[in-house]
């Protein structure tokens, strides 16, 4: 396995930023490693693009200017814990890296999180889904940018129960991730005055799914979840067209859907779909201009939220490096991440928001409903805002945390 893990480290892109300055190698270096899936069915949602999100914060952000300079490393972790931590481990104690970032699947991210923890470098978090990384799982490492569990079935189970959609059947991806997707949205089910009527867990990277649609169709429920994500959730939704479970009284609601499953299901097939996001391209003039830039670098494929998301965050940690006087210090990740929280964020691609002390980031989210094919008038022009949901609304209240960073209310 150690012979395997070095193959897959050495393999890995290296990518350096450009240096201008005039001292060149006499400043101080950091590294980041973008550790994602980049052969499987999370590839499109981060993989490489992820990593080139990474190069542009450093190009865009320019270190140099600012006294130090970033290197880029990355790797494959081919959505396997083991693997993911094994390069972890050998990045830190081999390569210096000081920041890991990206990282879907929530049990490797899980995983990672402790790993950074021990070592005490700096965590960013922009592919992972549990809120548990804020929650009961949360350390002084952590940054979570883009979303979570507990923002996606606020966003999207709201909207469908306000809809009629008030019985629900779920359909669940069978790990970490799967099953806090699950427990947040039957919470906000229930609390809504909806009905959990059962649910089935399907095994990770299943190519069957007729079985466990057929069990969702049984139930009755007006609505079957989808809590999955990337190439299961194109998978569960083209097999469910294909078997016609949606041409009755029952819908389909994506509980985590990202621009290019749309793309590679269709318009055909996706178009309704209610769906919550915390990045779209065609938002603003500033997101059009990033994206229009990521394209050409990325062969023409638009950014997801959470190469959106790998973007922002590395470019809010060069920030926070950059306000520490002594670089040394930038070293300690419980240190950085402090300083990172005490820094409010304003990026292009998300706004104006802020880091609070469990490490949630927090900013706008965005209901949206999939185009009918007639309404689309260009490639990955796919969505209709809905509504806006404000950062105070969009995630967990610090109230209702697990998380040993949050001070009970009264001190306690």
């Amino acid at each position: 396995m150690d012979t395997f893990i070095t193959t897959i480290v050495a393999a890995a892109a290296l990518i350096f930023a450009t240096a201008t300055s005039a001292l060149g190698d006499e400043l101080p270096v950091f590294r980041v490693g973008v550790l994602n899936d980049q052969s499987g069915l999370y590839s499109d949602i981060a993989g490489l693009g992820s990593v080139e999100a990474a190069r542009m914060a450093v190009e865009d952000f320019k270190p140099e200017q600012h006294g130090f300079r970033v290197e880029i490393l990355a790797a494959d972790h081919q959505n396997k814990p083991d693997v993911g931590a094994n390069i972890v481990r050998q990045w830190i104690d081999r390569d210096q890296v000081d920041v890991i970032a990206d990282v879907p699947t929530s049990s490797i991210a899980l995983a990672v999180a402790e790993i950074v923890r021990e070592k005490d470098k700096v965590f960013l978090i922009a592919s992972a889904g549990t809120s548990d990384l804020t929650g009961r799982a949360c350390t002084p490492n952590n940054v979570h940018w883009t979303y979570d569990t507990w923002a996606l079935a606020n966003g999207t189970a709201r909207a469908v129960i306000a809809s009629g959609g008030d019985t629900w059947y779920f359909l669940t991806a069978d790990y970490a991730f799967g099953h806090a997707l699950e427990r947040d949205a039957a919470t906000v089910v229930t609390a809504n005055g909806g009905r959990v009527l059962g649910s089935v867990r399907a095994p990770f990277q299943t190519n069957d799914f007729s079985s466990f649609l057929l069990q969702a169709q049984n139930s009755g429920a007006k609505i079957i979840a989808l809590a999955n994500s990337g190439g299961d959730t194109i998978a569960s939704v083209k097999q469910a067209g294909e078997f016609g479970i949606t041409e009755g009284s029952q819908k389909l609601a994506g509980l985590l859907v990202f621009l290019t499953d749309v793309h590679s299901i269709g318009l055909e097939t996706a178009q309704g779909l209610l769906l919550t996001e915390a990045f779209y391209w065609d938002l603003n003039e500033e997101t059009r201009a990033w994206t229009h830039r990521f394209a050409v670098r990325n062969g023409g494929r638009y950014p997801t939220m959470n190469q959106a998301g790998t973007y922002a965050s590395i470019l809010h940690w060069m920030k926070a490096v950059a306000d520490m006087p002594d670089k040394s210090q930038a070293r300690l990740g419980a240190g950085t991440v402090a300083r990172m929280k005490e820094i409010p964020t304003d990026d292009p691609l998300f706004g104006k928001g802020s880091i609070r002390v469990d490490g949630r980031t927090i900013h706008d989210m965005y209901l949206f409903e999939v185009k009918q094919p007639s309404e689309s008038k260009q490639p990955y022009d796919y969505y209709k805002l809905v509504s806006t949901i404000p950062g105070d609304q969009a995630f967990r209240p610090l109230g209702q945390s697990e998380c040993k960073l949050v001070k009970p209310v009264g001190g306690q």
